[in-house]
C-alpha cells in the first residue's frame, strides 16, 4: 500500500500560516504527535519550540535564517534555530543551553510553514541519530511530495502567496 499525506491547518498567526500532514488515513497529524509526546517528556523543550512558532508567525515571518538547516540538499530544515543567544532562548538548570530537540519542517515561503514530526537529537548529523533519524527521513519525503504537489498545481498558492489553495480531500502520494 502507498503512504500518503493529507494536508492540514495548525495555526495562523499575523505573517505565518501553518500546517501539517496526516498519513493515511490517521486523525491525527505528526504535529499533534509531536507536541503529545513532548509535552510530558520534555515539557521546556517543546515549550521553547512552542514560542519560536509563535514569534517567527507574529513577528517575523518564516525567515529563513530562523530555521535550522539539517542537510546541505534538503529544503526540509528544523526549529529552533542555531545559536543558545537567540530570544527566545532555552534556559536549563539556570543556564542558557542548546535545545537538542528538533521540529522538523518544511518552509514553503515566508509565510507558509509545514511542521512535521521530531525527537532529541544525540548525533552530530540527524540521518545518524536513531532518534530523530526516521523522522528527519520522512520529512524529506513529505517536503519533496510537497514541493511536488506545488509543482503539479494540486495546491496553488494565494494571489499574493501568503497561503494556499487545495481540495480538503487531497491525498499527495509519497
Amino acid at each position: 500500500m502507498n503512504t500518503f499525506a493529507k494536508v492540514k491547518r495548525v495555526a495562523e498567526y499575523d505573517k505565518v500560516t501553518y500546517y501539517t500532514v496526516c498519513l493515511n488515513d490517521d486523525k491525527t497529524s505528526l504535529f499533534e504527535y509531536f507536541v503529545k509526546k513532548h509535552t510530558d517528556a520534555n515539557r521546556k523543550k517543546l515549550n521553547h519550540i512552542l514560542s519560536w512558532i509563535k514569534i517567527v508567525g507574529n513577528k517575523y515571518g518564516a525567515q529563513t535564517h530562523l530555521f535550522r538547516p539539517e542537510a546541505e540538499i534538503s529544503d526540509t530544515s528544523a526549529l529552533p534555530p542555531k545559536g543558545v543567544e537567540r530570544k527566545p532562548v532555552y534556559i536549563e538548570d539556570g543556564r542558557k543551553k542548546p535545545n537538542n530537540l528538533r521540529l522538523y519542517c518544511f518552509r514553503a515561503n515566508e509565510n507558509v510553514v509545514f511542521l512535521f514530526n521530531g525527537d532529541l537529537k544525540t548525533k552530530q548529523k540527524a540521518q545518524k541519530c536513531p532518534n530523530v533519524g526516521p523522522h528527519f527521513k520522512l520529512a524529506n519525503q513529505l517536503t519533496r511530495a510537497l514541493e511536488n504537489a506545488f509543482k503539479e498545481g494540486y495546491i496553488k498558492w494565494t494571489e499574493h502567496y501568503d497561503d494556499i489553495l487545495y481540495d480538503e480531500d487531497l491525498k499527495i502520494e509519497l
